[in-house]
């Protein structure tokens, strides 16, 4: 039986996604911050799967996901003309080889007074 668990090759992607979020109590967000928006890297076979885990991710975290669009992969953003440095493919990758969900930018937004 233990031949029926070997593993096929990993059809992992990371997929760039913007994730607008709300306040919540224990968020880390800067006072007088109304959310936020954060770029993430998540790794996943589809980008609904990187989605559900990106949510799942940062509800754990005390984060109010209210909306997430996503951009693709790193393939598909070049095909699109995105203009990606060096840092953004480190942090890609790192996002694949651990199968993990990399916020790489987070904007505070704050209500004009």
């Amino acid at each position: 039986m233990s031949e029926k668990k070997q593993k096929k090759p990993s059809r992992q992607q990371v997929y760039t996604l913007l994730v607008q979020v709300g306040r919540k109590d224990g968020d880390g967000l800067p006072d007088g911050a109304t959310g936020a928006a954060l770029m993430v890297y998540s790794s996943g076979v589809d980008e609904a799967e990187a989605v559900r885990e990106t949510v799942a991710i940062l509800k754990q975290a005390d984060v109010a996901p209210l909306d997430v669009t996503g951009y693709g992969t790193l393939d598909e953003r070049l095909e699109q003309g995105h203009d990606i440095n060096g840092e953004e493919r480190e942090l890609m990758n790192r996002a694949l080889v651990e199968n993990s969900v990399i916020v790489a930018q987070m904007t505070p937004f704050f209500e004009d007074n």
